[in-house]
């Protein structure tokens, strides 16, 4: 006696927890425009359970059966699924419920923040690294500071497969200012170079042509 109670209890729960919805799949698309045949589709679903109710879906070619209990929808699944209907075979399978907790939108973990951009605060242990001393190479700093107007530094000899780097060092404005006054033979022998002439590309001759 105990154990028809308790597999009676045990199928209750099953079906509790089963959806009262079903849908079925590749539907055919007559049964969307004709409504003759939407009539006998829907009938087949309210001899299970009076109030059903139904929702098409004509681009997927799916249709949504929602009954008013579980019991009827998981009766109607097992009387008609892989049936017969208008020639083709109709599949129907439970309709998959999505529970959400809270209407409103929740903030995530706060082991999760950190993937947000700026984050809104830091993940737990998180310690800021100091940052890292500048190199610096004095060596270089001193051999550019030796190096006068006019002059270069190699800072590294070229190889068969690898360049020269060479440093030149650019002419003062004052300089340039004199030797532009004085001329090209007096920044001559005064040993500075003269100031190189930009020379402007030359527009090509442009010759009309008359089309007839």
């Amino acid at each position: 006696m105990q154990q028809s109670e308790n597999s009676a209890g045990e199928a209750a729960v099953e079906l509790t927890d089963l959806p009262n919805a079903l849908i079925a799949c590749k539907v055919q698309e007559d049964v969307f425009n004709d409504d003759h045949l939407k009539g006998r589709f829907e009938a087949l679903f309210l001899a299970f359970d009076a109030g059903t109710t139904f929702q098409f879906f004509k681009s997927f070619r799916r249709v949504r059966i929602n009954f008013t209990e579980a019991l009827a929808a998981a009766e109607a699944r097992d009387k008609l699924h892989k049936s017969d209907f208008n020639g083709k075979e109709m599949r129907l399978y439970f309709a998959q419920s999505v529970h959400i907790g809270s209407p409103s939108l929740q903030p995530p973990k706060p082991e999760k923040q950190f993937l947000i951009s700026p984050p809104a605060s830091p993940p737990v242990g998180w310690q800021q690294t100091p940052d890292a001393q500048p190199l610096i190479n004095y060596d270089l700093l001193c051999a550019v500071s030796k190096l006068g107007p006019g002059e270069q530094y190699e800072l590294h000899t070229g190889t068969p497969t690898t360049p020269s780097v060479i440093v030149h060092v650019c002419e003062t404005e004052g300089d340039s200012s004199e030797g532009e006054g004085d001329g090209g033979d007096a920044a001559g022998e005064a040993g500075k170079r003269p100031r190189p002439k930009i020379i402007q590309t030359r527009r090509p001759d442009y010759t009309p042509t008359v089309t007839q």
